[in-house]
């Protein structure tokens, strides 16, 4: 009787393999490409697919001595709790899939931590990376809580809500803010903020144990302009009056002031106030975001970052003039 399983093997199944073969099981390509049956080219294209495809994840065990500098040196700039540089990439990489991998070890450090911690978190393109790099936890005895509103200009889920991707690996107690990432006027953001689940979840925000937050340039290619929040009006606005960055919806000038204008007047979620002592560790990196990752450091809204080297040597320099 024919025992073997009725499927199909796809493309990807292959790559899986080849992947958990030369990363895991740490054999060559010739080696895989014998246990397969394959050619050595079509192994070490398998292998680049597994990554590409992040049917495996790689993390970096061994510190690199440049970015152990970086990293000192940025604490001792800063005064920071927390200062994670992962190596570059190179110049035409994305320097997201370098940061997340260090962020998920941060906040998986944070989760694995028996005593209860409140963890707030914010939102975009690098903190959901980092989530999809997480490996599961157990983390019961923390409750998860978002830091900005979860519901986009149409009604729908902002993409970029990281609260239930992360719940769902976790499987800790989580609380989303159903409010407007940004309301159409400030008296209907004072409405909602005045329902008592809202209150609630807000109070927790305010006194969560540690922070995990993107960071959010504010010239033309703003993620709030890009994801429809804003306005070109209304950035024009902001930028007339220094807005340099953003992070959990609010938006601040080059010394890390938050300004009095604009969608500030109408942020669905908590603000950060600057000189925290709990730690607000920032995630993020790429030649786009350096004036605002060093506004958000200057301003102390963030006492903690999580970064990419060509970011961590160019957010050092400038801070040095």
């Amino acid at each position: 009787m024919n025992t073997t399983p009725d499927f199909d093997i796809t493309p990807q199944d292959e790559a899986a393999r080849a992947g958990w073969m030369y990363y895991v099981g740490g054999m060559t390509q010739d080696q895989i490409a014998r246990d397969m049956g394959i050619s050595r080219q079509r192994a070490q294209r398998l292998v680049s697919r597994a990554v590409a495809d992040r049917l495996i994840h790689v993390r970096l065990e061994h510190p690199v001595a440049a970015c152990l500098e970086l990293e000192q040196a940025l604490r001792r700039r800063f005064d920071l709790t927390c200062c994670r540089v992962a190596p570059s990439l190179g110049a035409s990489a994305d320097p997201v899939r370098a940061i997340a991998p260090i962020a998920a070890e941060e906040v998986e450090r944070f989760l694995r931590r028996p005593d209860p911690l409140v963890i707030a978190l914010g939102t975009g393109r690098a903190l959901r990376a980092t989530v999809e790099e997480m490996s599961p936890v157990d983390a019961e005895q923390h409750r998860l809580v978002s830091l900005i509103g979860n519901i986009a200009p149409d009604g729908s889920a902002s993409f970029f809500d990281v609260i239930m991707r992360i719940a769902d690996k976790v499987r800790a107690p989580h609380y989303p803010m159903p409010v407007p990432v940004i309301s159409e006027t400030a008296a209907q953001n004072a409405l909602f903020h005045d329902l008592p689940p809202i209150r609630r979840v807000t109070d927790l925000a305010r006194a969560a144990d540690v922070s995990f937050v993107g960071v959010g340039q504010m010239s033309n290619d703003a993620p709030l302009l890009q994801d429809g929040f804003v306005s070109r009006e209304e950035l024009d606005e902001m930028q007339a009056m220094g807005a340099t960055g953003e992070v959990a919806g609010w938006v601040y000038d080059s010394q890390g002031h938050y300004l009095d204008c604009g969608t500030n007047l109408r942020v669905g979620g908590v603000r950060i106030e600057p000189g925290r002592t709990a730690p607000i560790i920032g995630i993020a990196g790429g030649r786009s975001k350096h004036a605002a990752i060093l506004a958000a450091l200057r301003g102390r809204i963030i006492n903690g970052l999580i970064t990419d080297e060509d970011s961590a040597r160019a957010i050092f320099a400038a801070s040095q003039r």
